[in-house]
């Protein structure tokens, strides 16, 4: 059975949540736009939120995860039918000063697989499905396995040489696309001019250790619109923290929307906290952050044969629901011709 609820574990990035104003949007309204979606952040999701009941995440019969391509596929083909254009964008190797952060991640996960084993002893499912969905683990190999099924059903992929955000909002800046497409506010400070959230995990979901429903719909953030430069939301991320630095303890939002607005920067207020800390490189990050032009855009009707060979024979998926899914895809792409390219929907 599919269990999936809304996961509020806190933010990946830099938390600007309370400071940014969202606009909600129609996946309808979306229609004819092209978007590029943080595949990392995309496949996480759908690691964490599909789920047995107690937690286990879906496998086929040799023990391979297949959570992340049973949303990847479905959802997919569920947004590429409503006429919107998906192109998934992948991280690279991650900046040296993400290390700290990764190494955190290792570590919550590692205590939530402890409290998930101790919630299963003591026969408490919906603990246990709770503290599942905080041990997601996202490795090369399901990675791969992401992009073999994206390049069977046409959908194009691009290989960042980093961070994935960052090749997405450099793509939205280009024209390349319509808007990013993440959960993370961190795109901002990347320099989307466009930020779209929730796209990906839309529609009813429960709340965690709440029989509580909500609508989760799509989120539209436009830069210009957020009253704050790119450059003071960088300023706001140094001060209270993001994936490349800790930020100053006792320094919220609030507090560092208020430096900001008095005209301090990010290394002022370090300094009053008593810390001599080189932004430099972190601001680099984000204003300069490695990104490629060698990419090209091309939508194509799914190839069937490859898809059922991979997702039915392989992973063991429902051929009928597969099927059902190729055909929303085939359907979209020759509503535009049966093959797109760059330009053609953005």
């Amino acid at each position: 059975m599919l269990i999936t609820c809304l996961v509020l574990v806190g933010f990946m990035g830099v938390n600007l949540g309370d400071l940014i104003p969202t606009k909600s949007i129609e996946l309808e309204h979306l229609a004819g736009r092209t978007i590029a979606v943080d595949g990392y952040n995309t496949l996480y999701q759908f690691l964490s939120i599909i789920r047995q009941p107690d937690g286990t995440p879906l496998m086929n019969s040799a023990g391979e995860v297949t959570s992340h391509l049973t949303g990847l596929l479905y959802r997919t083909a569920n947004l590429v039918a409503k006429g919107i254009r998906l192109v998934y964008v992948f991280d690279g190797v991650p900046p040296e000063k993400k290390a700290e952060t990764i190494a955190k991640r290792i570590a919550v996960r590692q205590e939530a697989k402890k409290k998930w084993d101790e919630a299963l002893e003591q026969g408490n499912v919906e603990q246990a499905h709770s503290y599942a969905q905080q041990t997601s683990r996202l490795t090369k190999e399901m990675v791969e396995q992401s992009k073999e099924v994206l390049s069977a059903i046409g959908i194009p992929y691009v290989q960042a040489p980093q961070e994935g955000e960052a090749q997405a909002a450099y793509m939205c800046a280009k024209g390349d696309v319509w808007a990013a497409g993440s959960q993370d506010f961190d795109s901002l400070l990347f320099g989307t001019p466009r930020l779209l959230r929730n796209m990906t995990v839309t529609g009813r979901r429960k709340l965690p250790r709440k029989n509580i429903y909500i609508m989760v719909k799509p989120e539209l953030i436009v830069l210009n619109d957020v009253g704050l430069s790119r450059e003071e939301l960088i300023e706001i991320g140094l001060m209270i923290g993001n994936d490349y630095i800790g930020g100053i303890r006792g320094i919220g939002p609030k507090k560092a929307l208020a430096a900001v607005r008095a005209g301090k920067s990010a290394d002022e207020v370090y300094a009053e906290h008593g810390e001599s800390i080189d932004l430099t490189p972190i601001r680099d990050l984000f204003l300069h952050p490695e990104t490629t032009d060698g990419y090209a855009l091309s939508w194509n009707a799914p190839d069937e044969t490859k898809a059922l060979k991979l997702l039915v024979d392989r992973y063991e998926f429902s051929a009928d629901r597969v099927k059902s899914s190729l055909a929303k895809i085939r359907e979209a792409m020759l509503a535009k011709g049966t093959q797109s390219r760059l330009g053609d929907w953005q």
